[in-house]
């Protein structure tokens, strides 16, 4: 088992994998670094094996694919996961390696929104974007986490082994970061710098595609993770248009003692029974992810003593 290892996902990374590589050699030379290729059709591999990385390949597209990938073959204390753009500056991998293997943290957050990314990334949509992302998981799942989608993290052994990864592209750093509040995973934030992409380097992420999948993913996972908190509001919803629906045919049956509107009526039924259903399926699918959390903390806690005699 590595003590540390450095994780670069690449697609078609020529211009700044040669660097990123370096840069993390330099930052921790106890490191292993590994480079995972995601079908690039330019010299990324050839570039990453010059400089010195083990690189592996991942045929299946998408971001969400390769980090599965990752997760399930290297065995480490701690792995530092970076993107091959070049966007990162390493120097802060130390730190963050030190949060995992010193304090204890599950995941620590490279925080570019504190810093630099405001100025120096020049898509502004995506500055939008990332603001609109971290202000909505941070309202749904009560948290205060500074960077949602940043691409620089750390993790534990115990994170990378127990995580499930489920979406298949740039999604995955939300999900990452919803997994590790609705587990109460010790979670800490480092401040970095954050640079936009060289010259002639191209960003694969598609402001408003990629944008309505992660915002996609987040109500998927509020579903799954906190089922009432959602079906509740479903049932809150239904109730009030049953209602309004229901608050003319009342008036005039006060006024004339008179039904004239009986498709309405029914309808106002079939909502209010619809809210119902759904507010008892909040209610039991509430009980069922409160057993799947109690399941997760019984296998983490395996997982961490496997750690721990290796």
């Amino acid at each position: 088992m590595d003590k540390i290892a450095v994780l670069i996902p690449c697609y078609n990374e020529e211009k700044t994998i040669a660097k990123v590589v370096k840069d993390a050699r330099e930052a921790i030379p106890e490191a292993v670094i590994y480079v995972y290729n995601n079908n690039s059709n330019d010299r990324t591999v050839e570039l990453a094996r010059e400089a010195g990385a083990v690189v592996r390949n991942e045929y299946m597209q998408g971001k969400g694919n390769v980090i599965r990938r990752m997760f399930r073959e290297v065995e480490a204390e701690c792995y530092i996961m970076v993107d091959g753009d070049d966007t990162y500056p390493m120097e802060y991998a130390r730190e963050m390696a030190d949060q995992v293997l010193l304090h204890g943290a599950d995941m620590v957050v490279g925080d570019r929104l504190s810093s630099t990314y405001f100025t120096e990334n020049k898509r502004p949509f995506h500055n939008f974007g990332n603001s609109i992302v971290r202000s909505s998981i941070n309202r749904l799942f009560h948290c205060d986490i500074k960077d949602i989608m940043t691409g620089y993290r750390a993790f534990s052994y115990g994170f990378v082994k127990t995580f499930p990864v489920l979406s298949t592209g740039f999604e995955i750093e939300t999900e990452m970061t919803i997994h590790a509040v609705y587990n109460n995973m010790q979670i800490e934030n480092v401040i970095v710098d954050y640079r936009d992409r060289p010259e002639g380097s191209e960003s694969k992420l598609n402001t408003f595609s990629d944008g309505f999948k992660v915002l996609h993913t987040i109500m998927k996972l509020y579903r799954d993770y906190k089922p009432f908190g959602f079906f509740g509001l479903c049932a809150v919803i239904l109730t009030i248009l049953a209602v309004v629906l229901f608050v003319p045919i009342l008036i005039t049956y006060i006024e004339t003692g008179l039904v004239d509107r009986f498709p309405t009526l029914f309808v106002c039924g079939f909502i209010g029974l619809a809210a119902l259903q759904s507010l008892f399926a909040g209610l039991i699918l509430s009980n069922m992810a409160l057993k799947n959390r109690r399941d997760f903390e019984y296998r983490l806690t395996l997982v961490t003593r496997r750690v721990r005699e290796q």
